[in-house]
């Protein structure tokens, strides 16, 4: 086998027998969609999906230091996470630039899981080695040693609830408790990128099949639909989360991406790249960058990550993800444009697709917040 094949998950087979039409995702054989994207996607909005998120990288941490480790090597306070709950944070380069960002899960009091980007596992991998000498802490490559599998949407705690005898209704938002889901030892976490409550179960691979059966099997009286990652772009944008190579870029700090609030200068000790933001935080409060807005058509153009932004006749940002969205239904986009264009409803913005100037409003992220 070429090292340029893709790899494949445990559930490569199960997907290719529901008809799946498959899709290079970093280095990944994934599931792109299995019938139509926005029935996909409106399962998720109003019913359930399933996913396979067995590409993302997980990097386990261990050892009496694995707190200050952490802390030194990310921008968050990690050592403040008690045990049982996660937080999403970013690794930087030395100059602030965004290496990814980050989950990171307290699974014991000296035992951390960090899930990063498939794009990115490796370059989080080597950063996260490389920034361990000196601390008493071993950090270990764990994508091989888990599959990942997602219930979200509204009825996802309903179907989770008829497998499991885990207390998902004590499981808070971003937190993950150890349990058994369908007879499969599973970590439960309380997570998810779709601006819909859900489930993200991390299991052995070899049990990842069986698993899969069971959600979809207790899944199917409410609907639950299997989805691929075409739909779970176009849920994040709803959502208004970012997406690294997207809206995160090592040409941008975390106050270039209006994520200031991730970078905690008051934990203790000294921590790659805090020089840098520091000064990017003072910049950014003197001189606001551009700021990240939501972009919504007046026609039916979608716009693509690149296009500029502009009004007067001048450039005034870019977008960096747009789609069509099939709960507003009309085209929409992120971009970062300058802050005296930044408001919701400033007039005269418009995004230049292939030379013509089309019409949006500047709205306020998310486009999409559920009911609680």
């Amino acid at each position: 086998m070429s090292s340029n094949a893709p790899r494949l998950t445990a559930l490569d087979a199960l997907h290719r027998s529901l008809g799946a039409t498959m899709t290079d995702f970093a280095g990944w054989d994934m599931p792109l969609r299995y019938g139509s994207e926005r029935d996909e996607h409106l399962a998720v909005r109003t019913r359930a999906g399933l996913f396979d998120l067995s590409h993302m990288g997980e990097i386990t941490v261990t050892g009496p230091q694995a707190a200050a480790l952490l802390n030194h090597a990310l921008v968050g306070n990690i050592a403040s996470v008690g045990v049982g709950r996660a937080r999403y944070t970013m690794i930087c380069r030395e100059d602030g630039g965004i290496l990814d960002d980050l989950i990171v899960y307290r699974l014991a009091e000296n035992e951390y899981m960090v899930v990063a980007n498939a794009s990115n596992a490796q370059v989080v991998l080597d950063a996260l080695a490389e920034r361990a000498a000196g601390f008493d802490a071993l950090v270990r490559d764990d994508r091989d040693a888990y599959a990942l599998i997602a219930v979200q949407g509204p009825e996802s705690p309903g179907i989770l609830k008829s497998l499991t005898d885990a207390d998902l209704d004590g499981l808070k938002y971003y937190a993950g408790l150890p349990g058994t889901v369908a007879g499969v030892p599973a970590l439960i976490a309380r997570t998810g990128y779709t601006g819909e409550d859900g489930f993200e179960l991390f299991v052995a691979p070899s049990d990842a099949e069986k698993l899969w059966q069971a959600l979809t099997d207790a899944g199917a009286p409410v609907g639950l639909v299997p989805c691929g990652l075409s739909c779970r772009d176009t849920l994040r944008l709803e959502a208004g989360m970012p997406l690294y190579g997207h809206e995160l870029t090592t040409s941008l700090t975390p106050f270039d991406a209006g994520l200031g609030r991730v970078v905690k200068f008051e934990k203790e000790g000294d921590f790659v790249g805090r020089a840098a933001l520091q000064e990017a935080a003072s910049r950014a409060a003197e001189n606001p960058p551009r700021v990240l807005v939501g972009l919504v058509a007046e026609g039916r153009r979608v716009p693509r990550a690149g296009y500029p932004v502009v009004a007067d006749g001048k450039v005034i940002g870019e977008v960096t993800s747009g789609a069509p969205s099939p709960t507003l239904g009309k085209p929409i986009a992120m971009a970062y444009v300058d802050a005296a264009h930044a408001a919701p409803g400033t007039a005269g913005v418009g995004v230049d697709i292939r030379g013509s100037h089309e019409p949006y409003e500047v709205v306020a992220l998310p486009f999409y917040k559920r009911q609680k």
